[in-house]
């Protein structure tokens, strides 16, 4: 019976070094959650002999390259870590609260305190915005009617006398500890540094598997849109290589 592959298989995706060169002990497989296409792509450069006559007498293969593309749709940190950035993830939430209640502005002392959720921690103002839609003047101090103050140590948002009982959106960024949230800090390190990994990809159709395995590779690119009324959807591709045993990739098919 003739074999063939329909759909965006499975993909799992090992750590192997860090960015800086560590090797990664007891390592955790990470699968690729709702895959939704990915791309598998060798190609290589060729050179040609010729002599006198029109066509070449003998074609060499010069340059090899072993490329993929995968998109995921599942948002997890221990896979972008693992693909793409390879530095300590901390636990906890880093996020922006963008306000769409409303709060009006008390009588004496004028003032607002930012609540953030999960009783996180304020860390910075992200702008106000009145009844109107208009967005509210920072300024330093003793503001006047469509301005405001914060104090960024407590998260107490100051307003004009004048502006009493006005309605306004505050917007702010947070973190807070959260069960599962995990955060991370990318540091600028030197140029060749990344994380390296294994990438190990199969799709099936009636019984029958194909398989491809890149034995070491590290990400070329991260990206991740966004669009109204649509799911956002990060791509990653990378670029295989020897794994120092003079390997590069493994494949096997059913037939």
């Amino acid at each position: 019976m003739s074999q063939y592959a329909f759909g965006s298989g499975n993909m799992y995706v090992t750590q192997l070094q860090d960015a800086l060169g560590n090797t990664i002990a007891n390592a955790t497989p990470y699968p690729l959650m709702t895959l939704q296409e990915g791309s598998i792509d060798i190609s290589s450069d060729s050179k040609e002999l010729y002599g006198q006559n029109q066509f070449p007498v003998a074609v060499g293969r010069g340059k090899a390259k072993l490329t993929g593309k995968v998109k995921p749709a599942r948002i997890f940190a221990g896979v972008w870590n693992a693909i793409y950035f390879g530095q300590t993830i901390n636990s906890g939430l880093f996020a922006n609260y963008t306000d769409t209640v409303g709060t009006a502005i008390p009588a004496t002392p004028f003032t607002v305190t930012a609540t953030p959720p999960n009783t996180g921690t304020f860390v910075t103002d992200l702008g106000v915005i009145d009844a109107n839609g208009n967005p509210m003047k920072r300024v330093a101090a003793s503001p006047a009617t469509g301005q405001y103050s914060v104090n960024v140590s407590t998260g107490a948002y100051l307003f004009s006398a004048a502006d009493t009982g006005k309605v306004v959106y505050m917007n702010f960024q947070y973190t807070a500890t959260v069960v599962g949230a995990q955060k991370q800090t990318v540091q600028n390190l030197p140029m060749g540094y990344a994380p390296s990994f294994k990438a190990d990809l199969s799709v099936s159709y009636q019984g029958k598997i194909v398989t491809f395995s890149f034995l070491k590779a590290i990400s070329t690119k991260f990206s991740m849109g966004f669009k109204n009324e649509d799911f956002s959807i990060p791509e990653f591709d990378f670029s295989g290589f020897d794994d120092g045993t003079g390997n590069v990739l493994t494949w096997s098919t059913s037939e």
